[in-house]
């Protein structure tokens, strides 16, 4: 979910140039959750290879990151941990919602609504261990360096970028910026397309610097925490019938976590709990990051052997990662353009 403080933060359009070189640490849950919930087919069935295993996040992750590498950025992906304690009711609910929207989604089918099945299905989406650990193994088998987070991802991808390690967070979550992420970057897809109710339009990806949307917020890192727990988190709900300009109001107003929290106390919660989340949070300090060249027998074995994707998309996809300098040395299976 992620705090919704999006339309206060400032953002600007970045080419794929001015990222060429740069380090990037994506939020493999967040990714693996996007490509779940999009590619699917039109009754909102998810790909799946023969034996019916899921393969919709493996393509993407093999898409995009390919692409990604293509433009000679490189890309790291942080792993979720297990969650603190007080995101517990988040997943709760959202579990309680997930199941509701498969019972619709059974509705639907019952009815041949292809459009309401779609729809639906993308509402239970779920990620699984084996999945997670299955993709792992794939981006690892691309060169790529993975960190297995203690906690939550964000936070560690945060730590990595003021480190210095990463130059930026790539995400759709802003609690990155709750932890302090100096830089965010968003809609970093190379396809400059992005699907809306009316067809397609031109996107690029945006830019969020930390320290920027404070100056232009006239808040403190602290204001900022403050806000986002106004608003919500995964962690508290937040405060019924305070919105994001609501909620920027009152920082401004009470300035202190204190103050603002003796004004506006978080409903069955104390504030310093969440906030210390967000200040304090667990993370990974001994990870190394190494990029190695791709392992073409463990992408074969991965997607070929076990998957059916196609062995001539993905002697494709070396190929476009290595310059053209991989060469095609298995018989072709005609399994069309994926599987």
């Amino acid at each position: 979910m992620g705090v919704k403080i999006t339309d206060l933060v400032e953002k600007r359009k970045i080419s794929f140039d001015e990222l060429k070189g740069k380090k990037i640490a994506v939020d493999f849950s967040n990714a693996a959750y996007q490509f779940l919930t999009s590619i699917r087919q039109q009754d909102g069935t998810p790909l799946t290879d023969s034996n019916g295993n899921i393969t919709s996040h493996l393509i993407g992750i093999l898409s995009r990151t390919a692409n990604l590498m293509a433009q000679g950025i490189k890309v790291v992906y942080v792993m979720d941990g297990r969650p603190p304690e007080l995101k517990l009711m988040t997943q709760k609910k959202r579990y309680e919602a997930k199941t509701l929207a498969q019972e619709r989604f059974e509705e639907a089918k019952e009815q041949g609504d292809e459009a309401s099945m779609l729809k639906y299905s993308r509402q239970f989406t779920k990620l699984t261990k084996e999945m997670t650990e299955e993709a792992r193994e794939l981006i690892e088998a691309l060169g790529i360096p993975t960190i297995q987070a203690p906690s939550e991802a964000d936070a560690q991808i945060a730590y990595c970028c003021k480190q210095g390690d990463v130059w930026a967070a790539a995400t759709t979550d802003f609690d990155v910026l709750l932890h302090a992420s100096p830089r965010m970057v968003t809609n970093l897809t190379v396809s400059q397309k992005k699907k809306t109710a009316t067809g397609f339009k031109k996107t690029a990806p945006d830019l969020i610097l930390l320290d920027d949307a404070l100056t232009n917020l006239e808040i403190n890192q602290d204001q900022l925490i403050s806000l986002g727990m106004l608003v919500g988190t995964d962690y508290h709900q937040g405060i019924k019938g305070i919105g994001p300009k609501k909620a920027i109001k009152i920082v401004k107003e009470l300035i202190t976590p204190e103050e603002i929290f003796k004004a506006h106390p978080l409903e069955d919660q104390d504030w310093k709990e969440v906030f210390k989340l967000f200040k304090n949070m667990n993370v990974n300090k001994d990870y190394k990051l190494e990029w190695n060249p791709p392992n073409k027998e463990k992408l074969m074995d991965i997607l070929v052997k076990k998957h059916d994707f196609s062995e001539e998309r993905i002697m494709s996809t070396l190929n476009k990662i290595t310059g053209g300098n991989v060469k095609v040395t298995v018989d072709q299976k005609g399994l069309g353009s994926w599987m």
